[in-house]
């Protein structure tokens, strides 16, 4: 993993130069930008909680079809409510965030601590109802901290290298996805009542969780390296309020971090391309859930290994997050980004075709975390270099909450098009429409992108 450099991101660092396509490239002579503490010290509160979530997450979708018997049509309702319903509260998160100034890491740390809430409750519900209103408090902690996170790393973190810093973070988050499924898996062998162990468990992580970003991340949005400078969106114009070297100093009149000036960023025509290609996509991308009972119904997993299935996928997304985190960040992060969809096409048509076997099921895997680690932080960066600093929770909401309600259709429609006509018919017109969205996405592109979203204020 990375070392944090003292000197990275100070103001005195010469400014990157960017690229005709987007990209942005450190000048001649100039040192590798290196990851800030804050980005470690989230990524390991992610890392974390994602052991606690993956635990549930692996297990939960044979608890509810198998366990209570639900059907594809109601599972594919809860699974919406899991993916999709945090996108009600991000633009919350994400305000409430900004009009603090340094409330990132509080807001965050509530969400993270209503999440942690939700995980005993599981073991009281029984009904379709009671496990809804839980899986649906669960994702408004998501909500909350998503945005708030993300802006912290992106503020922690100069232009040219912010795809490295969530390619990082990302693969950190991923490892904890990677641990969560091997927790759950060996409390299933070693317990009689297995699923109220995994959701106690589950429970206890996440306060650990909890407590790690009360005492080691940073509060203010404006973070500092070991030396006491300020690195990222300070080191990006000097001392606060001092024009730096590298970009134009911000004019006097910044704006408001209020809900209206929040919306109105999607008059800026960059984000606006982000947001809405971010929601087409969405549309055609099926639930890691679904994927994961594709596969077992292809291959005849038994129960008991099922909750390994997700290990194959954050494998791939921890193995290849850094590396594409970089590539974005010297290619282009547009590029890398829909190159990403190409991956998940690609594996809805393995899915589909008649290969099967081991080798099928793991290359549908190394797609499905190849498409993680091309789309998920490299949105997140591509929509920062769109958004003022003042405004930049709630500007990255609005990417999420575009893309999380297009996921939630996507979850009932999956759901309810595999309960009437099967699970290949449903799969088919996933990728055909991903295919379609794919291309219109492609000429919707954004047409120059930033590299500094100072220069936009």
């Amino acid at each position: 993993m990375y070392v944090a450099d003292s000197r990275a991101g100070t103001p005195e660092t010469p400014a990157a130069a960017p690229s005709a396509d987007g990209a942005t490239r450190p000048r001649a002579g100039r040192r590798r930008p290196a990851v800030a503490p804050t980005v470690l010290a989230l990524g390991a509160v992610s890392l974390i909680t994602d052991v606690s979530s993956e635990m549930v997450t692996a297990v939960l979708p044979l608890y509810l079809v198998a366990g209570l018997g639900l059907s594809p049509l109601g599972f594919g309702l809860l699974d919406g409510i899991y993916n999709g319903f945090s996108a009600l509260v991000r633009l919350v998160g994400g305000h409430l965030a900004d009009r603090g100034g340094g409330r990132h890491k509080w807001v965050a740390g509530a969400g993270y601590a209503l999440s942690a809430a939700c995980k005993p409750l599981l073991l009281m519900a029984q009904t379709l109802t009671p496990i809804g209103l839980i899986l649906a408090a669960d994702r408004t902690g998501k909500g909350l901290r998503t945005a708030p996170r993300d802006a912290l790393i992106s503020l922690s973190s100069t232009p040219e290298n912010r795809g490295r810093a969530f390619g990082v973070h990302r693969a950190m988050d991923t490892a904890g996805a990677l641990l969560g499924p091997l927790v759950a898996l060996l409390i299933l062998r070693a317990t009689v009542d297995g699923y109220d162990a995994v959701f106690t468990v589950s429970f206890c992580v996440a306060v650990v969780g909890v407590l790690v970003l009360v005492l080691f991340v940073p509060g203010g949005a404006g973070t500092k390296d070991g030396a006491g400078r300020p690195t990222g969106a300070d080191a990006e114009t000097g001392r606060a309020g001092e024009p730096g070297a590298g970009t134009p100093a911000l004019p006097a009149a910044a704006p408001r971090p209020t809900l209206r000036a929040a919306l109105a960023l999607l008059h800026h025509p960059e984000l606006r391309r982000i947001t809405v290609c971010a929601l087409l996509l969405g549309l055609a991308t099926v639930s890691d859930s679904f994927v994961f009972l594709l596969l077992q119904r292809r291959l005849g997993v038994p129960d008991r290994w099922f909750a390994l299935l997700p290990l194959g996928t954050a494998a791939a997304f921890l193995l290849l997050a850094v590396p594409l985190g970089r590539l974005a960040d010297r290619a282009g992060r547009w590029q890398v980004f829909l190159g990403g969809h190409g991956a998940l096409l690609l594996a809805y048509a393995l899915l589909l075709s008649s290969w099967q076997g081991t080798a099928a099921a793991c290359a549908v895997l190394l797609l499905h975390g190849g498409f993680y680690a091309a789309t998920d932080g490299v949105l997140m960066a591509a929509a920062s270099d769109s958004v003022p600093r003042e405004l930049r929770s709630s500007g990255l909401a609005l990417a999420q909450t575009g893309q999380a309600l297009a996921r939630f259709s996507c979850s009932l429609g999956f759901g309810a098009a595999w309960t009437a006509w099967g699970d290949r018919t449903a799969l088919t017109a996933s990728a055909v429409l991903l295919a379609l969205c794919a291309v219109f996405a492609l000429r919707l592109r954004p047409i120059r992108p930033t590299t500094s979203s100072e220069s936009l204020v």
